[in-house]
């Protein structure tokens, strides 16, 4: 089959159970001319130096497509960092880090390992005696939102409005064919926005009087890059409210489903729980929650792969193929818990890497420790199990288990 057409069959739904195909035939290629123009890259080398080339920018507006891909939105809106390119988007992202993280706050993530714990726990003893469970809707969801949400300071009475809303800007990202692609992103733009306003306005309050949590501490920061402005504040908060959930949840429950196909890596996890830290990072190899970066630009042209991309043309990296190349990984296609030297591209690489990462592998070292302690093995009820609709998010929409008998 011509390779001109693979990101069509690759985001078609048919193929979300099982893209790994998909991959294999690209890497064949290495670099894809598509039938639009846009070029994939799905091999390991390529794509980590690309994603750490000055040459290849994050900001859409760079693409030759960038009028129609931006039609509705205001310009002089502020733009969330990941799409942004040095130096705005090296200064937006120190004044995020300093409250989030390391250097400025080094303890903060590990501060909240007994609030996880305890919110997992909780979530684990209301599944009571239930058989079947949906890991999704029971655990692997509920989780992830209540941490950030609480790390923000968002009330819990209006957690369920904004997953109704990150709901909408995710499914921004979905490319069914079927759907007309322009009242998608015009949804998921107003979901954006109300989400935006909405945070905003929390942030106001907080400014006036700060209660402690993250939002509080980004509102009244006063570092050497100087204070967020209300618009950069508002898309910053947006932006960690949608990844510091959404990914999680595919993270969490594409390792429940992994380790329901593999029972003896399962019953490994539960005989060694030391293990679980090596297992995650194996996870976001093997099955990672974003399966490919859908908007980077070259700023010229450049050779991948002796292919000549020009400036402007649309350059999607299939992290995914790239986490799964025989030339980086030995035995890629098969799930080693206790892999060594594994350098996936789970969180992505280079300036735009995921600080949420420390956030997210901790989340899911305790929720998968919690869930094997409380449910022992499980088997499962659908496989495959019911996707979502994105090909970049990519993570079961239920994933209804049997339980089997308790691990002490």
């Amino acid at each position: 089959m011509s390779t001109d057409t693979l990101f069509r069959r690759i985001t078609d739904y048919a193929n979300r159970p099982d893209p790994y195909p998909l991959y294999a035939e690209l890497r064949e290629h290495g670099v894809a001319r598509q039938e639009d123009g846009a070029f994939l890259v799905g091999t390991y080398d390529e794509i980590t130096a690309l994603l750490h080339d000055p040459r290849v920018s994050s900001d859409v507006r760079n693409r030759d497509d960038a009028e129609e891909l931006l039609a509705g939105e205001d310009p002089a809106a502020p733009r969330s960092f990941i799409a942004l390119d040095d130096p705005e988007h090296d200064r937006l992202r120190r004044l995020a880090m300093r409250r989030f993280g390391p250097p400025h706050t080094p303890g903060r993530i590990d501060a909240l390992r007994q609030d996880i714990t305890a919110i997992a726990e909780d979530l684990a003893r209301g599944l009571g005696e239930k058989q079947h469970i949906d890991i999704v809707d029971d655990f692997a969801f509920p989780l992830p939102v209540a941490v950030i949400c609480r790390l923000l300071g968002v009330p819990g009475e209006d957690v369920p409005q904004v997953h109704e809303w990150a709901d909408a800007v995710v499914a921004g990202l979905d490319f069914s064919p079927e759907e007309e692609p322009a009242e998608r992103r015009r949804t998921a733009l107003q979901a954006r926005q109300a989400m935006g306003v909405y945070l905003g306005e929390l942030a106001r309050t907080r400014r006036e009087r700060p209660t402690g949590d993250l939002l509080s501490q980004l509102a009244n920061e006063d570092g050497p890059d100087g204070r967020l402005t209300d618009g950069e504040l508002m898309s910053t908060a947006t932006l960690l409210l949608i990844a510091g959930h959404e990914t999680t949840v595919n993270l969490i429950t594409n390792g429940v489903l992994t380790l329901g196909r593999h029972p003896e890596a399962l019953q490994r996890l539960c005989d060694d729980p030391e293990l679980m830290p090596r297992a995650v990072e194996e996870l976001l190899r093997f099955e990672p929650p974003v399966q490919f970066l859908p908007q980077r630009t070259p700023l010229a042209d450049i050779e991948v792969a002796g292919v000549t991309v020009p400036k402007g043309a649309p350059l999607i990296l299939v992290l995914a193929s790239g986490n799964r190349d025989p030339l980086r990984f030995p035995e890629p296609d098969r799930f080693r818990p206790d892999r060594e030297d594994n350098q996936h591209l789970g969180f992505g690489s280079g300036v735009h890497s995921c600080f949420g990462a420390p956030l997210a592998r901790l989340e899911t070292q305790i929720a998968l420790t919690v869930l094997l302690r409380r449910l022992g093995s499980w088997r499962l009820l659908a496989d495959p199990p019911e996707y979502r609709r994105s090909p970049v998010l990519r993570g079961p929409r239920h994933l209804p288990v049997e339980r089997g008998g308790g691990v002490s």
